[in-house]
């Protein structure tokens, strides 16, 4: 297999070895380039010889970097320089079966990729994994792996995953684990299926694969108004979420008294916002490994804005602003919200909880809130001088939000300059203050 290089930066190591924008990469070092993964981990050398075909000829081009680090500027096709796989399961929870329709393409790609977990920390469920992707993982060593167990129970993972293949591929997180590859685990939880014995069974299970398991992250089953003819599930009561908490609380004790004091398994802070328990603080989680999956965000962003709040000198500074907010984070920025109004005289904050009408009542997170939404709650509302928004319900490039409202739609409808404040303690002070981040 052969990748086409489109293009090459003007002055690039690959530049300078005579690479062209046309030409087909068939290895490096001998080694075949298939796709991004090969790409990156060959080029980490000083001395590259790469075998390229160009039209008809065969060519091989020498490369000498100053620092086995450094990139040689080749562009290619797509950035995994081949097809993203795509995820052959039909989970009972899938989020992406219970998308309205006529969203944005990409809304509805299920992605289970191998290579994004190990570039963006995306979760695969190893169902769809090549025994060429097994081993390269493995020989090349590419961690951390993300991987979405759901259960360790053979049986109930080929239920809740639709796949007759989902037991058997549990057998790679012990290859993985053999080999030293570091992964880090979640498990979504639906009440009645796989918590209980179940999700004491599948802890015990993997905690015998630590320490490769780094960590394992509990998050509670996301459902939308738009389930017509997918299974029956139910989001967890107050009760039931407690029960949850229990479980993990309990295996940690267990965990933490053969393993010098380290945690193993996380719940998400929707767990504890669910059971109306007290968040744990920062230093519970062990360096927040998995911060993605909702894990710790609460805590971290608390900690990050206190200390930057203490860094600031009291003052008047005369603001008055607005900020959306979902149901789930909305006690928590009343919190940040009230300490940054206390030091700061003048400090006027509005704050809006938006319920999120788009998906339905069970979805409170921040992250999936609609431009719609926020405009038909807040219209008529005091907003100030500003709105701010989380950052994290607008698509990656920023600029607009699940329902494609942009920003500077919904900055036209309420009347009022929107910006997007960063999931960051620092940033989000120097949001309150209409100060750059860079400031603090």
């Amino acid at each position: 297999m052969a990748v086409t290089v489109t293009a090459v930066e003007t002055g690039s190591y690959g530049a300078r070895a005579g690479v062209l924008a046309g030409d087909e990469l068939l290895s490096v070092n001998g080694h075949e380039i298939c796709d991004v993964l090969d790409y990156r981990f060959f080029i980490q050398a000083k001395k590259l010889s790469l075998t390229v075909r160009r039209g008809d000829e065969t060519l091989t081009l020498h490369v000498r970097k100053g620092s086995e680090l450094s990139d040689i500027g080749l562009d290619f096709g797509s950035y995994l320089m081949d097809r993203q796989q795509v995820c052959k399961n039909k989970c009972i929870f899938c989020f992406v079966d219970q998308m309205p329709c006529g969203l944005r393409d990409t809304l509805y790609v299920k992605d289970d990729d191998a290579r994004m977990s190990f570039l963006f920390g995306s979760y695969i469920t190893l169902t769809g994994l090549s025994e060429r992707e097994v081993q390269r993982i493995i020989d090349l060593h590419i961690e951390p792996i993300n991987v979405s167990v759901h259960t360790m129970n053979p049986a109930l993972r080929v239920k809740m995953m639709g796949n007759p293949h989902a037991g058997e591929s549990l057998a790679l997180l012990g290859r993985f684990a053999d080999a030293g590859v570091a992964m880090n685990t979640q498990l979504v939880l639906c009440p009645g299926i796989n918590d209980g014995d179940e999700l004491r069974f599948s802890l015990d299970e993997l905690s015998k694969l630590a320490p490769a398991v780094k960590s394992v992250a509990a998050v509670p089953v996301g459902l939308t108004k738009y389930r017509e003819g997918l299974p029956a599930l139910r989001t967890y009561t107050g009760a039931e979420a407690a029960a949850v908490l229990d479980i993990i609380d309990e295996f940690n004790a267990h965990f933490a008294w053969y393993h010098g004091g380290e945690k193993l398994a996380y719940a998400s802070d929707e767990f504890y916002l669910l059971a109306g328990r007290d968040l744990p603080a920062a230093d519970a989680y062990g360096g927040f490994p998995q911060l993605e999956n909702g894990v710790g965000l609460c805590a971290l962003l608390k900690a990050e804005f206190i200390a930057a709040l203490d860094e600031e000198p009291a003052r008047d500074v005369h603001r008055e602003i607005s900020l959306a907010t979902g149901e789930a984070a909305r006690p928590l920025m009343d919190e940040l919200v009230r300490a940054a109004c206390d030091k700061f005289s003048g400090l006027c904050v509005h704050v809006y909880t938006v319920r999120n009408a788009f998906f339905g009542p069970t979805v409170t997170v921040a992250g999936l809130l609609t431009g719609a939404d926020i405009a038909s709650q807040l219209g008529g509302k005091p907003l100030g001088g500003e709105l701010l928004i989380p950052r994290v319900s607008l698509r990656s490039e920023g600029d607009c939000f699940l329902d494609g409202m942009t920003v500077e739609e919904l900055s036209a409808t309420l009347g009022v300059p929107v910006t997007a404040n960063r999931n960051d303690g620092q940033s989000f002070l120097a949001a309150l203050l209409g100060q750059d981040a860079s400031n603090l």
